[in-house]
């Protein structure tokens, strides 16, 4: 006789919760050394040095296309990550490149309604992990945006600050966490960060503040700027590390040695992204006295 229960018929369920951190964190495998992957992780940003760089240089539609290009590539991964389907991923990278792109030739008022169309999309076309799409899609394409305006209306210099901000950030807390080591920062999300690199990424952002404060004669208000950015910068990261532990992956994708895919290279510029179009909107930006 066979005990086993009548299976039960598939039933709608509630979308589980956006993250669940009640794992414990993975154990990390022992490497040789601690800077096994600084090799490829060079390659692959010195690659993107010379695109982004030429792009930023040229200006204009160059870079309004290199921006386009990178979100509808982060929109595709995103929509990969979380299973969407092949022809789905596919539909929000195209959607998400083109309306942004769209919403730079465009006057704003025409553009930024376009713009929007890419996270509603989302809640029409996916059905599971709605929420991370519609929330994540919408700051994906939001970032994009600021990063174009921010080169047309500052110029060069405020574009090189920006990078530099989030480098400084990124590459000091990566050799602080790995030289010093210590409490970890959020081991459940992101099992590598330690307190000290978060740290060491605010002091070198706040170094790249004081830099441009005496450069180009502006406030003392960029150097608490360029430690905002850093802050929120880290907040994408960790953001991004969270979608990546509930989806159960390493990488958003493999397209670049290293670093894995474009959104796990620009989460940081992200969060960056978006403090800065906030920082933009509610104060007089730069911070030069007397302008």
């Amino acid at each position: 006789m066979n005990d086993r229960p009548d299976p039960t018929p598939e039933q709608d369920e509630e979308e589980p919760p956006l993250f669940d951190f009640t794992m414990d964190p993975p154990i990390e495998p022992q490497v040789a050394g601690r800077f096994q992957d600084l090799a490829p992780r060079l390659g692959t940003a010195v690659f993107l040095f010379v695109i982004g760089g030429v792009a930023i240089w040229g200006g204009g539609l160059w870079f309004v296309t290199l921006i386009s290009v990178c979100v509808g590539l982060m929109l595709w991964e995103l929509a990969t990550m979380l299973r969407t389907g092949p022809k789905r991923a596919m539909l929000m990278a195209i959607m998400g490149g083109g309306t942004l792109f769209a919403a730079n030739v465009l006057p704003i008022g025409f553009g930024l309604p376009l713009l929007m169309l890419v996270p509603m999309a989302g809640i029409a076309f996916i059905r599971k992990h709605r929420r991370i799409m519609v929330g994540f899609t919408a700051a994906i394409v939001l970032a994009g945006l600021s990063l174009t305006q921010h080169l047309t209306n500052f110029g060069l210099v405020w574009m090189i600050w920006l990078i530099a901000v989030v480098v400084m950030s990124d590459v000091a807390g990566y050799f602080a966490g790995r030289t010093l080591g210590g409490p970890k920062f959020w081991p459940r999300v992101s099992p590598k960060k330690t307190w000290s690199g978060t740290i060491a990424g605010w002091i070198g952002a706040a170094i790249v503040g004081l830099i441009w404060t005496v450069w180009q004669d502006a406030g003392w208000e960029t150097v608490g700027i360029s430690v905002a950015l850093a802050m929120m910068a880290q907040m994408g990261d960790i953001a991004e590390s969270a979608v990546k532990r509930k989806m159960g992956v390493k990488d958003s994708s493999n397209l670049l040695p290293g670093h894995g895919g474009l959104f796990d290279r620009f989460d940081a510029m992200l969060g960056a992204a978006l403090m800065l179009l906030v920082i933009e909107s509610l104060s007089e930006f730069p911070p030069i006295p007397g302008v």
